[in-house]
């Protein structure tokens, strides 16, 4: 019994010595201690917490599948594939890849028109394929794609919270078209896609028209008062219901166009109609967006190998990487080309009127 008083005694006594030490904690350290543990169960820091965690164990998932599949992969037969790829589908597929970032340069038009910009086209087009394409291969789209989007945009006399609202309103396109496309594809090819993604058919239906139901829904909220939202500090209105069914229909384009490239690369004997295909390119889409790997890469091409039923492995992959080279890597290529054009050709200019002004000045 004394051995436990003198226990609980000394546990009293460091109980008090803790708290008198905390009491002598200077008032600078316990806040940032208590804004520490208020930061720790805040719903922002929580919801970034989890989202980081998602987009690891997605990557991580997506490189166990990809291993599984080059463990199994004949070199052979992938080097077959790619050499039976016809020229006819090759070209098919740099044409629709041509009206995928034609498309998408109507992003940043419609996005200029809303924020009340006039920029001219070629300025528009040069902006928005060069954003693209390097954000496509590089990721990180808010920092690479708003970086060169400013760096353009910037000499029209955009500020950079215009470029932001810019860069934001595409955003909304972007997504406005996929989910169209998915929600459609679902309620059209429900019972197809139940074969796929193993779930009942009836579900894929009810998915597929929860998503319809959400984008009207969304159009007749903007219609019925302007609506405006807080950005990253910005303060941004919403594109009105025109607009929105105008954004609506560049983005159907753009990822039908950019599915469309992918489909026509499969091989003649793959199993799956368009619709079909076009809702499991946005589960891929979708998936690479929220892994935050460059391009959605790895991601992307795990999705395709695990959902699309192709003939092998191999004429599914030699399709993907050609896929990576049209639609990725050459627009890639050929921005920074004309990135590199365009500030050759513009300091070629000022050059230039450097030296007719001091042609005169001396003819002064």
């Amino acid at each position: 019994m004394r051995q436990e008083d003198a226990d609980t005694v000394g546990k009293a006594f460091a109980a008090g010595s803790e708290s008198v030490a905390a009491s002598e904690r200077p008032w600078s350290e316990r806040r940032a201690i208590v804004e520490g543990r208020r930061r720790l169960f805040d719903r922002k820091h929580l919801g970034r917490t989890i989202g980081g965690v998602l987009s690891v164990g997605i990557f991580v998932l997506s490189l166990f599948v990809l291993a599984r599949v080059f463990a199994g992969l004949d070199v052979g037969a992938l080097r077959a594939a790619i050499a039976a790829t016809s020229a006819e589908q090759i070209a098919a597929a740099c044409l629709l890849t041509c009206v995928s970032y034609l498309a998408l340069t109507g992003y940043d038009a419609l996005a200029l028109r809303q924020i009340g910009a006039h920029v001219p086209y070629r300025i528009t087009a040069l902006g928005s394929f060069t954003s693209y394409a390097i954000s496509f291969t590089l990721g990180f789209p808010l920092i690479t794609a708003g970086a060169v989007r400013y760096w353009i945009y910037s000499r029209a006399g955009l500020s950079a919270g215009k470029v932001a609202s810019l860069t934001v309103v595409a955003g909304v396109t972007f997504w406005l078209g996929m989910a169209f496309v998915a929600g459609v594809s679902m309620v059209a090819r429900a019972e197809s896609l139940s074969w796929i993604d193993n779930l009942p058919w009836q579900l894929n239906a009810v998915i597929g028209a929860s998503v319809l139901i959400a984008i009207a829904a969304y159009v007749g909220w903007v219609a019925v008062a302007p609506r405006r939202v807080r950005v990253q500090g910005f303060r941004l209105r919403l594109p009105g219901p025109l607009v929105t069914l105008g954004q609506m229909t560049l983005g159907v384009v753009d990822l039908c166009a950019a599915a469309g490239v992918l489909f026509v690369l499969l091989p003649a004997q793959t199993a799956i109609d368009f619709p079909s295909f076009a809702a499991t390119y946005v589960l891929g889409c979708i998936l690479g967006i929220a892994s935050h790997a460059p391009g959605g890469i790895g991601v992307f091409e795990a999705t395709m190998l695990k959902f699309v039923p192709a003939p092998s492995t191999a004429s599914l992959f030699a399709s993907l990487l050609l896929f990576r080279i049209i639609y990725y890597l050459a627009p890639f290529v050929f921005a920074l080309a004309l990135l590199g054009a365009n500030e050759g050709l513009r300091r070629w200019t000022a050059l230039r009127k450097a030296i007719e002004a001091g042609q005169r000045s001396d003819d002064d």
